[in-house]
């Protein structure tokens, strides 16, 4: 079942009819600002519980399960950016973004931490064995082995981000569609695998504040990476 109508949208004003107030470009961009400014507060109001406990949790490797529990509304509020941004309206008489986060978080919440919650303990549980890997005794290989892993699993996820965001699958079919398409479509893999990188760097170089302060850019980026997923999910996969 698909939760997407036909794109957001009217068509282009015909060769010297004046076009309708809120659809020129300026028009166009400042609608595109305000869509981001007000789905990027949202996301920080949607998971402010969990950041704050980030932000009391200190550096220690112990810490990584407390710090997983406090990632779990990430899910959810992701899910409902990308179908906010997705049905996002370019003209700047008709600009609804919040109304359309609050329906996204409430069609996704729970499919979203349905495949989330898995994910994110499994990459727990990767991170937990890769900070204490001197005690594990395993082969240095193991870790190079593990690291891939945590990266598709990442790569899995962004996939299957979209998917949850837009259509109403169940859990198990999203979490196939989404292993399917991570090599089928490698240009998104690719652009997904860069977003996470440049958030990686933001974190590491700069500050942990950073890519929650630009999740919404980066959310649309991976939505403009996805469309041929979510072309051929909607004409594949759904009636």
């Amino acid at each position: 079942m698909i939760r997407v109508p036909d794109g957001p949208g009217g068509p282009f004003p015909t060769r010297g009819t004046p076009a309708a107030f809120g659809t020129g470009p300026l028009s166009r961009a400042a609608a595109l600002i305000h869509t981001l400014v007000t789905v990027q507060a949202l996301l920080l109001l949607t998971t402010a519980p969990g950041l704050a406990g980030l932000l009391l949790l200190g550096p220690d490797p112990s810490n990584l399960p407390l710090a997983a529990l406090c990632l779990l509304p990430v899910g959810p509020a992701a899910c409902a950016a990308v179908y906010a941004l997705y049905h996002r309206s370019r003209d700047l008489a008709d600009l609804h973004p919040a109304r359309a986060f609050r329906r996204g978080w409430r069609l996704n919440a729970v499919p979203a931490l349905k495949l989330w919650t898995p994910l994110l303990g499994w990459l727990t549980l990767i991170a937990f064995t890769l900070t204490h890997f001197t005690a594990t005794g395993l082969p240095r290989w193991w870790a190079a082995l593990l690291a891939v892993t945590g990266a598709g699993a990442l790569l899995w996820g962004a996939h299957a981000l979209l998917i949850t965001s837009l259509f109403a699958f169940r859990a198990r079919d999203t979490a196939r569609l989404a292993a399917w398409f991570l090599l089928r479509h490698g240009r998104t893999t690719l652009a997904a695998a860069s977003l996470t990188f440049l958030a990686a760097a933001f974190t590491a170089w700069l500050t942990e504040a950073l890519p929650a302060l630009l999740a919404a850019p980066l959310l649309l980026s991976l939505l403009h990476a996805g469309r041929p997923v979510i072309a051929e999910t909607e004409r594949e996969f759904t009636g």
